[in-house]
């Protein structure tokens, strides 16, 4: 979804997964892209026709390759930040995340991230 322009501020929705898995030990390791400046949860725009839950699942399956995950269904978080992109205004973006067990640690990363991790309690794993 192209961002919305209201007043000086653009709009923009996304919307995408908090993926975790069962640890050998138990714990839950979860899911982290490295995008080369930051760390984050997989997740993308909201395209048209979509709604938040079929944008995530989308989102999840080309970031990651992952498409055998079960959502939580008692779990729907919203956040909102601003950001300024170089060349353009300011950005109102509010992100809709589910939470999901993977099946799998088998993760097949897009060419928008360098890499990504399994962490849990401190403990960082990278591939």
């Amino acid at each position: 979804m192209a961002a919305k322009k209201r007043g000086s501020t653009q709009q923009e929705r996304s919307a995408g997964v908090i993926v975790f898995r069962k640890g050998e030990g138990g714990e839950k390791l979860y899911l982290l892209l490295d995008y080369g400046k930051y760390w984050d949860f997989p997740k993308g725009h909201i395209e048209a026709g979509e709604d938040e839950r079929a944008a995530a699942f989308r989102e999840l399956a080309e970031e990651t390759g992952i498409s055998d995950i079960e959502l939580m269904d008692d779990f729907r978080h919203e956040i909102v930040y601003f950001f300024r992109p170089p060349g353009r205004g300011l950005v109102r973006k509010t992100v809709v995340f589910f939470v999901g067990q993977a099946k799998s640690a088998d993760v097949k990363i897009s060419q928008e991230h360098v890499g990504h991790g399994w962490l849990s309690g401190g403990k960082r794993w990278r591939e």
